[in-house]
């Protein structure tokens, strides 16, 4: 076995330079943290370019590793490129994998997320993985939305990130666009919406628009929308947070489609 890196090695520290997203987009590559995003990222060809592991990680972690091109850095070395509180051993470089926007609308998808100007990486991962989990073929970060390559998003996601494919569109209006004119119905989550979720058709095919986790959706692009739709509050809390309201709308989407 040879000797592991240390955290002071060019490699390391070239790769933990991708912790700062301005070279992330230069060099279009990323970090994947852990294994269970390990695990997916192995699963897309040509993702990653070199797994990093410590060696009790890569003793833990034998079966996933086997086929991997596998660097041994020290504990230090591999705390220096994870931000977790407790890294587990073994962080990926990876390729970035977004699509763009045109080749997931030519796609048909039956169930699309689009999240405008969403800033919250955790927000921005869990709807990742929620949609993931609704059986959704897509999603799309547009505007102002946090970077998909943040590593607390990609932690976020647990693995969900390389599981469906998601575009980068710096205008959420043509997102919008571009799905209704591919014959999807937009329906905006939105709080004062005039369509019941429950009321709702939602059979079709769909793409849900989720907003800001502050302020929610501008008016100007809820107005692009085909509906506004309400998501009924039977108790006395206020709202719902952004990653339950598009789980709750993700899932009665993929409910009222699997009943057909």
């Amino acid at each position: 076995m040879s000797t592991p890196l240390v955290a002071t090695n060019s490699r390391v520290k070239e790769a933990r330079k991708l912790s700062r997203r301005s070279v992330r987009t230069e060099r279009r590559l990323f970090l994947a943290d852990g294994p269970k995003a390990v695990e997916g990222a192995l699963s897309v060809a040509g993702c990653v370019v070199e797994v990093f592991a410590t060696p009790s990680a890569l003793e833990q972690y034998a079966d996933l590793l086997a086929t991997a091109t596998v660097t041994l850095v020290d504990e230090r070395a591999l705390a220096s490129l994870s931000d977790s509180v407790s890294p587990a051993g073994v962080v990926a470089v990876c390729r970035h994998i977004d699509a763009p926007l045109t080749h997931v609308i030519n796609a048909s998808p039956r169930l699309l997320a689009i999240c405008a100007d969403v800033r919250d990486p955790g927000n921005a991962g869990t709807v990742i993985r929620t949609a993931d989990a609704a059986g959704a073929d897509a999603v799309v970060l547009a505007g102002q939305s946090v970077d998909a390559y943040n590593p607390k998003t990609v932690r976020s996601t647990v693995g969900s990130l390389f599981h469906l494919p998601f575009a980068v569109e710096p205008d959420p209006a043509t997102a919008v666009r571009a799905a209704q004119a591919r014959g999807l119905t937009v329906l905006a989550a939105d709080g004062a919406g005039e369509v019941d979720l429950f009321d709702a058709d939602l059979a079709g095919p769909t793409a849900w628009l989720f907003g800001n986790e502050a302020w929610g959706l501008p008016t100007e692009l809820a107005a692009l929308a085909d509906h506004r739709v309400a998501i009924p509050i039977h108790g006395r809390a206020e709202s719902l947070n952004l990653s339950t309201a598009a789980a709750v709308c993700l899932y009665a989407s993929a409910r009222a489609q699997r009943s057909r």
